[in-house]
């Protein structure tokens, strides 16, 4: 393998500048959209860990299965998760919230506050809206109830996976996830020594390949839409842009800026009662009081972010139904 990245300058040059200040869309609390999506939302992903690594599961139920204590406290069911133990306090959290026929995903993290007479609580750092493209390209909510598949071996599992998410971590303990989605053998592949896993285009933010430049231990979960059996998989990352890896994950005529290299050290395939609880299939009608147009402009609002380049976003964010345009727009032309 050639062409391997391994500073935040080359990677960012790599994926592109972005368009506007870093975190401008994050805010440091639960807003009433951040609760109001915490209400409908069924299901989330987990990560939790410390700098040396993190691992994932998955907590679901009935919608609004967790519930914000306060603005700063977010509390869950230890039995809503797959696996509670994995939650200690002290521990970092990275979640990504879903919302059942949208493609935007609300995005959660913190620290491990409390764990205690069966709940866990959870302090916030940051939350903010991710945008929508990795479900559209894994036609997530299209999906229907699919019976139990066949058995399978990990590298098959892999093949069918259309969707996944990926847990990394910083060298300061900083955790994070991040959506993945292709059609079927062009989200993950895999061979006698790793799976590959390409990068499409997004928000541009490249916190996890950041993370993964400082602490490369990974851990994700990779599914098909429809099914409740998860690929786990937890290894090692190397990020690159060779030609022939990137040529070997193309879509269409478009292959991705980079690829990671993910050295398995254990992978596992299992069935998830938090995904099953969860009932996503098929896709229930989003609430009509939550545009992700909305929310994107009223984060932004919130954040605290000075200068003059925050004050020009939030300039152009105000104009009526630009948000709106702008993500359609982007979505249609720029899922490859």
């Amino acid at each position: 393998m050639t062409a391997r990245i391994t500073d935040a300058e080359t990677l960012q040059r790599c994926i592109g500048a972005l368009p506007g200040p870093r975190d401008l869309k994050v805010i440091d609390h639960l807003d009433a959209y951040a609760m109001r999506w915490l209400q409908a939302s069924p299901l989330a992903f987990f990560g939790f860990g410390d700098a040396q690594g993190m691992a994932i599961t998955l907590g679901g139920g009935a919608a609004g299965f967790a519930r914000p204590a306060d603005a700063l406290t977010l509390d869950l069911p230890q039995d809503g998760l797959d696996e509670p133990r994995l939650a200690r306090p002290g521990q970092s959290f990275c979640s990504l919230w879903l919302l059942p026929g949208l493609g935007e995903t609300l995005r959660i993290n913190g620290q491990v506050a409390r764990v205690e007479d069966g709940r866990i609580g959870l302090g916030v750092r940051e939350c903010y809206l991710h945008c929508a493209k990795a479900l559209i390209r894994s036609d997530f909510w299209q999906a229907q109830p699919a019976p139990a598949a066949d058995p399978l071996t990990p590298p098959q599992a892999a093949a069918q996976s259309r969707f996944l998410v990926l847990a990394t971590v910083n060298a300061a303990g900083q955790a994070d996830l991040s959506p993945k989605g292709d059609p079927a053998g062009a989200l993950l592949q895999a061979d006698d020594t790793a799976l590959w896993l390409p990068d499409r285009p997004g928000n541009r933010r490249v916190d996890s390949f950041r993370n993964l430049l400082e602490q490369p231990r990974l851990s994700l979960a990779a599914l098909v839409p429809g099914q409740t059996r998860l690929l786990h998989v937890s290894g090692v990352a190397t990020l690159t842009t060779d030609a022939a890896a990137r040529a070997r994950l193309a879509v269409g005529d478009k292959p991705p800026r980079l690829v990671m290299r993910i050295a398995p050290a254990q992978w596992a395939l299992r069935d998830s009662k938090a995904l099953a609880a969860a009932a996503l299939w098929p896709a229930a009608e989003p609430p009509g009081d939550l545009d992700p147009a909305d929310i994107f402009k009223a984060h932004v609002r919130l954040n605290r972010s000075g200068g003059v380049q925050a004050a020009m976003v939030r300039a152009v964010a105000a104009v009526p139904g630009l948000v709106r345009r702008g993500l359609d727009q982007d979505y249609k032309k720029n899922l490859y």
